[in-house]
């Protein structure tokens, strides 16, 4: 793969990138349309497929947070055409390495010496590479397999100034006031910084993976606060691929049943006794071992979820609370889904609204099993994106609705399922008892 020697660092660069992009989408839309006027047959999977090329090529030199962005909505399946979820995909942990020189000046600056210094052998070139970092395999003084991960220089300072530039683009797409984005952006941001300070993950993946270590199917790789900085971790190397290889040449069977067990057992764990879960549940954050074991790998984005949160979001996942339309409303303002200033038609619009989707994304918590690899609840989700997308009523209406806390929560169970839908899992729902708890 084609390395890069230099990521553009200042506010100037970085815009000039963006620009040059929306130049490039601009002419898609011009030849498109014009093909259309004359009559020409025309493809929108064509425009889609040009559009998501050119998006990624001018993300994927700038890394950081630009590119984390095209990583999160590449888990967006049932909303993106599928050619942006192909592209975009890629930010996982497969774009443009930094090349071998600046490697070894980036790791000097952050540790005061070279690679060859501090390890028995390191791998010139990356072995991933990621939005924020990319990974060598080195082996230590002692002769350990080591996996150590590189931040790219540069992207901690350029996350404010980088999501500057696409707040007023979300904003108009997303019909947010500006004033009203101000909690989910500092959200993103706090969570993007967080994802930047390799202290505090190495901090989290110890503090996690012993908390963890009793769920079955699932293990995790050692962590070296000696070879690991602010800018620098390093941890076990991990033999296996990563989980969007492994299913990609797996069909349905009991070892994908198990291993999508450990993956539901571990978030469920996370998020209802730690109340602090892995908040980025991509392919490319799970490796599977040649003896089908289930790796953790990443615990960068850690998103803790308040007491004030938890109780309302997960009584929406009880049947009766929903079919409930009194308690469902009552939810819903404690949630910030309903707004003081919301007048009776809004009220009833968005009540109907979340009934559905409710109604639909809880599902899988009314049955003791649940088969993820069901092609009619992914239909059944697929045709209500589209039918919101297309709902001019809703364009209209205020979409700053919701506790800042939706994003990521709500970021990982979505993630979830699709990483189940993935190894169309068929796995037990309640396996420690905790929605039975919910309901007394």
């Amino acid at each position: 793969m084609k390395t890069i020697d230099r990521i553009p660092t200042s506010k100037l660069e970085r815009t000039s990138t963006l620009v040059k992009t929306g130049v490039k989408l601009g002419g898609n839309y011009l030849k498109y349309y014009g093909k259309k006027a004359i009559g020409s047959e025309v493809d929108k999977n064509t425009l889609d497929e040009a559009n998501a090329s050119d998006i990624y090529d001018g993300l994927k030199n700038l890394k950081g947070s630009a590119l984390k962005v095209a990583q999160m909505l590449s888990m967006e399946k049932s909303i993106l055409p599928q050619a942006y979820v192909d592209r975009f995909s890629l930010a996982q942990f497969s774009v443009p390495p930094l090349s071998g020189p600046l490697v070894r000046r980036t790791f000097n600056k952050y540790w005061g010496k070279f690679p060859e210094d501090l390890f028995q052998s390191f791998t010139k070139e990356a072995v991933n590479a990621a939005s924020i970092g990319q990974v060598h395999k080195a082996t230590s003084n002692d002769g350990v397999e080591l996996a150590v991960k590189i931040q790219y220089p540069g992207v901690a300072e350029a996350i404010s100034s980088d999501l500057a530039m696409v707040k007023p683009i979300a904003t108009r797409m997303f019909n947010i006031s500006a004033k009203d984005s101000v909690k989910y952006f500092k959200e993103v941001e706090e969570k993007l910084l967080e994802e930047t300070d390799y202290q505090l993950e190495l901090k989290r993946s110890m503090e996690i993976t012993v908390a963890c270590a009793h769920i079955q199917g699932i293990s995790f790789p050692k962590y070296y606060p000696e070879y690991s900085n602010e800018r620098v971790l390093a941890m076990d190397w991990i033999q296996g691929k990563h989980l969007s290889e492994y299913t990609k040449n797996t069909a349905a069977s009991e070892v994908n049943n198990k291993i999508g067990q450990a993956l539901w057992d571990f978030y469920m764990f996370q998020i209802h006794e730690l109340r602090a879960v892995h908040a980025d549940p991509h392919p490319g954050n799970f490796i599977v071992t040649p003896e089908h074991q289930l790796v953790a790998i990443d615990f960068g984005c850690i998103k803790e979820i308040p007491d004030e949160f938890y109780n309302p979001y997960f009584q929406l996942a009880q049947i009766d609370i929903v079919q409930n339309p009194d308690v469902l409303r009552a939810r819903m303002r404690d949630l910030e889904l309903l707004k003081p200033s919301d007048n009776k038609e809004q009220e009833e619009y968005f009540v109907k609204l979340f009934h559905e989707l409710l109604s639909l994304f809880s599902e899988p918590f009314q049955y003791e099993t649940f088969d993820f690899g069901n092609p009619d609840f992914w239909n059944r989700i697929t045709a209500l994106s589209e039918k919101f997308s297309g709902d001019k009523e809703l364009r209209k209406m205020d979409h700053s609705r919701g506790s800042k806390h939706f994003l990521y929560v709500n970021r990982t169970f979505f993630g979830l399922y699709h990483l189940l839908n993935d190894l169309k899992a068929n796995i037990e729902i309640d396996t420690f008892g905790w929605f039975e708890k919910l309901k007394k």
